[in-house]
């Protein structure tokens, strides 16, 4: 029986929080919306607007818009005086569980958008978990379909398993829509 979303919590030793099964319930409620095996053309800024005020409800802030004031924005350094020196923009953010969200499409893994959000997020202060959303079903050029997530996945399998690269955080959610 197939479930939705794909979903996998890293490190594998460690359970997934409490707030991972709320959160991995908002996604499968919201499957009509957003799964990307049907609506196959769905952009990263439809599927945040799609889940937006679900994830607001549960305590999330959430990118509104492409304004400066409609941005989510965290500090990475702090310059003279304690004041932000420099902000990284993020797709959403959970002040209470301090995780970060970004949502991937198109670029998510061609683009290596999956591997900038491991790297510049794992410069935000006071971030302890990420979580990335990949596409399950993405076509492009003469590739009929490929499954982002599994990609994302695999390498997240791989991160782990060799212990070169150290990530700062508690835990990572990696789930394909």
């Amino acid at each position: 029986m197939a479930t939705y979303p794909d979903w996998s919590y890293f490190p594998r030793r460690s359970e997934a929080p409490l707030w991972v099964s709320e959160f991995v319930g908002l996604i499968n409620s919201s499957k009509s919306d957003i799964e990307s095996n049907i609506h196959t053309r769905l952009e990263s800024d439809a599927v945040l607007a799609a889940l937006r005020s679900k994830l607001v409800d549960i305590g999330w802030q959430i990118e509104s818009g492409k304004k400066a004031i409609d941005k989510i924005s965290r500090p990475v350094l702090f310059g003279d005086a304690g004041v932000s020196k420099v902000n990284y923009e993020i797709d959403g953010w959970h002040p209470v569980h301090k995780v970060v969200l970004e949502i991937e499409s198109g670029r998510g893994w061609q683009g290596n958008a999956f591997f900038r959000d491991l790297i510049r997020t794992s410069l935000i202060q006071g971030a302890d978990y990420l979580v990335v959303g990949m596409r399950s079903s993405y076509s492009y050029a003469n590739v009929k379909s490929q499954n982002d997530f599994i990609k994302a996945r695999d390498q997240m399998d791989a991160i782990y398993a060799s212990g070169r690269l150290q990530l700062p955080f508690e835990g990572i959610l990696l789930f394909g829509w």
